[in-house]
């Protein structure tokens, strides 16, 4: 390159080109252009300042070499490719580079350490189900942790893998359950039913693409129970108040959570390899079942190469043809069988019938029957707990009385089979549950009667009571008395009704509950009429 060229080039590429630039004391030659005359070199900075609106530039300007500005700039390149990188792996709401603890992991171990911990510290206190529930409530969050540190270190993996990282979480929830069906006569049983009706809120992180949603419902739902707690201990023990209050924020917390790191779903890393079950944590709830071995390998490949039974060779298959298409004479080769050797005919010939080599026939001889699973008998009870009668696991006992009765005390009749139950004086309710055979007289009732899960049970009025409530029950008698006529009874999902009405001779006259019903439309709603069945 020629010099006067290079010297251009490197003072444009260190000062900029073009107005703007100033002129100092510089001057560079340039060649001339060819096929032109040489006329001398031009200046391209000029000491003359007249044009120039400042004062002149005494610092002169050294021309560096074109090799060294290249250099500078390749090193600048690599030091901002260096900065994409490390940008690129810290990008992401939520999400952390490699060996580091996701941001949202850190948040929930804030709901762990916060509403979970304060949880579990008030079902210390109140002790009993209410411990052992709150421990595996506790365990559930930890799985669900383990969970989440391992999608924030992977890629989301198949359905199949991701079924199976969600198993300590499920069986979690389903421990849950099964320890508040366990303990239904547990005093603190609305404490449980909370717990247990929420518990499935933890599966937030299989629902897309709507997981808060999800977990408002489960609250709600455990606010059923949440309210009889307060209405039980609200002027006894604050405790429960508060262990309400603190419960029902655990899962206001998870809400918000949720909202601001899994809106729409789990959130996986974009980076990293893809979650296996093999690297999900191994650690399962207390009292879970381990988990199913791995399915065993494939069969190996049938053998097709071969032929089986049923195959023929191809002479064989030639010969069947051939003696197919003989017409009439194929029954030529048929041999003629007698009346001396036809059976029906010679009684004789049956005695030496050839022994049948097939299948045996059906056998009408019954098998024996398998022994039935012997059932766990549980002590009858018959108690006042607080403000609760419990009446339990009777059998064949006709004389059942509680006469010792207040007006805000509960009989609750739980599994009682072929027994009579009489409550004496004024009560608020009454509950049969799961009984059979089971006859109720009671005097008077303020609230409600309510008849669940029965069979052939029969319940008698002395006094007066405003509802009966009959659901899920197949026969049940109602024998009103002259003061509860006027009473509302309420059925749902049961068969075989009947209310028994008194007359004015002492005797009862006997009317069903309608069981089919019939419903139309009018053009503007849905009326619904009982039917008479016919016969």
């Amino acid at each position: 390159m020629d010099p006067g060229v290079h010297n251009s080039l490197t003072y444009l590429l260190l000062n900029g080109s073009g107005a703007g630039t100033r002129r100092g004391d510089c001057r560079v030659n340039l060649p001339a252009h060819p096929g032109r005359k040489r006329r001398g070199s031009r200046s391209v900075c000029s000491a003359d300042t007249r044009r120039h609106n400042g004062p002149p530039l005494k610092k002169k300007i050294t021309a560096q070499p074109l090799f060294a500005g290249m250099a500078e700039l390749a090193g600048l390149v690599q030091r901002l490719e260096v900065a994409v990188g490390r940008l690129e792996g810290l990008s992401g709401a939520g999400e952390a580079p490699v060996g580091a603890v996701s941001v949202y992991v850190d948040a929930f171990d804030e709901i762990i350490n916060g509403p979970v911990a304060q949880y579990f510290s008030l079902s210390q206190k109140i002790g009993g189900d209410v411990l052992k529930h709150a421990e595996m409530i506790k365990q559930a969050f930890t799985s669900q942790k383990q969970l989440l540190v391992s999608a924030s270190s992977s890629q989301k993996p198949s359905d199949s893998v991701l079924t199976t990282l969600l198993q300590p979480v499920s069986k979690a929830i389903q421990q849950v359950q099964e320890f508040r069906e366990q303990n239904r006569t547990s005093p603190l049983f609305n404490h449980l039913s909370a717990v247990s009706e929420s518990a499935p809120a933890l599966g937030w992180i299989a629902m897309a693409p709507k997981p808060g949603p999800y977990v408002k419902d489960m609250q709600e739902a455990a606010m059923f129970y949440t309210n009889r707690v307060l209405k039980d201990f609200k002027e006894k023990d604050k405790t429960h108040v508060e262990w309400v209050k603190v419960y029902l924020s655990i899962w206001t917390e998870l809400q918000n959570y949720i909202k601001k790191h899994h809106t729409t779903g789990l959130t996986w890393s974009r980076t990293g390899a893809v979650a296996s079950a093999g690297a999900a944590p191994p650690r399962a709830p207390a009292g879970g079942c381990p988990p199913a071995p791995p399915p065993g390998p494939p069969p190996p490949p049938m053998d097709l190469s071969g032929s089986s039974g049923g195959d023929c060779a191809p002479e064989d298959r030639n010969a069947l043809f051939k003696s197919i298409c003989k017409g009439a004479d194929i029954t030529s080769g048929l041999k003629h069988v007698g009346d001396d050797q036809k059976t029906h005919k010679n009684p004789g010939l049956r005695s030496q019938a050839p022994v049948r080599a097939g299948p045996k026939p059906f056998s009408s001889s019954p098998k024996p029957a398998a022994a039935p699973t012997p059932t766990r008998t549980l002590p009858p009870v018959m108690e006042l707990e607080g403000k609760k009668w419990k009446v339990e696991n009777h059998e064949g006992v006709e004389g059942l009385v509680i006469s010792d009765t207040e007006l805000k005390q509960v009989v609750y009749a739980y599994k009682c089979n072929k027994s009579t139950l009489q409550v004496k004086g004024k009560i608020n309710s009454i509950t049969l549950d799961n009984c059979k055979k089971m006859g109720l007289v009671f005097d008077n009732v303020v609230g409600i009667v309510e008849i669940i899960n029965c069979r052939d049970v029969k319940v008698q009025v002395i006094g007066k009571v405003p509802t009966i409530s009959i659901n899920k029950t197949d026969g049940c008698h109602v024998y009103l008395s002259q003061e509860s006529l006027t009473c509302e009874i309420i059925s749902a999902k049961s068969s075989e009704m009947n209310i028994l009405v008194p007359n004015k001779d002492g005797e009862f006259t006997e009317l069903p509950v309608p069981e089919q019903f019939k419903t139309l439309w009018d053009g503007k709603k849905l009326v619904t009429t009982a039917t008479e069945i016919a016969g």
